[in-house]
């Protein structure tokens, strides 16, 4: 399994209109080479290098098995998903901000053997919980942003 974006390659930088010098708007990603017996997907989306430790930016799961693709400014999502709480905190897509230095974004895509029964507000931490003994396969892609200040 393999996710890209149209935008960035994987280790490129972020164009700013993804982050909070720009538009603030999600970059697309597309997956392929998907494990057959997929039930759902869940994305994570972070920062590992924050000051005060791993910020989330965005977090989603029960994206349906026949989704390879979420298009760029992500605001209507594929039926059935379910969005998380990021660091902020609420339920949507945070752009890339960071106070000083370069940052690492990365995307972490995971296909499930199973759709997640969860309730309340769902963290990345309590999602990577949840999923534990369903991950068939993960991937990731890693943009890098400083700020222009």
């Amino acid at each position: 399994m393999k996710i890209t974006s149209p935008a960035f390659t994987d280790g490129g930088i972020l164009p700013a209109k993804y982050t909070c010098d720009g538009a603030s708007i999600s970059p697309p990603v597309q997956w392929q080479d998907v494990p057959a017996n997929t039930k759902s997907f869940a994305l994570i989306y972070d920062d590992p290098d924050a000051p005060a430790g791993t910020w989330t930016h965005w977090v989603l799961y029960n994206i349906p098995p026949t989704t390879n693709l979420l298009a760029e400014n992500a605001t209507t999502l594929p039926a059935g998903t379910q969005a998380g709480m990021n660091s902020w905190p609420n339920q949507k897509y945070g752009a890339p901000c960071p106070p000083s230095g370069e940052h690492r974004y990365i995307f972490h895509l995971y296909a499930l053997d199973t759709t997640l029964k969860l309730s309340g507000k769902i963290t990345a931490e309590k999602l990577r919980q949840e999923m534990q003994g369903h991950i068939i396969e993960n991937t990731t892609l890693m943009g890098r942003y400083r700020r222009m200040k």
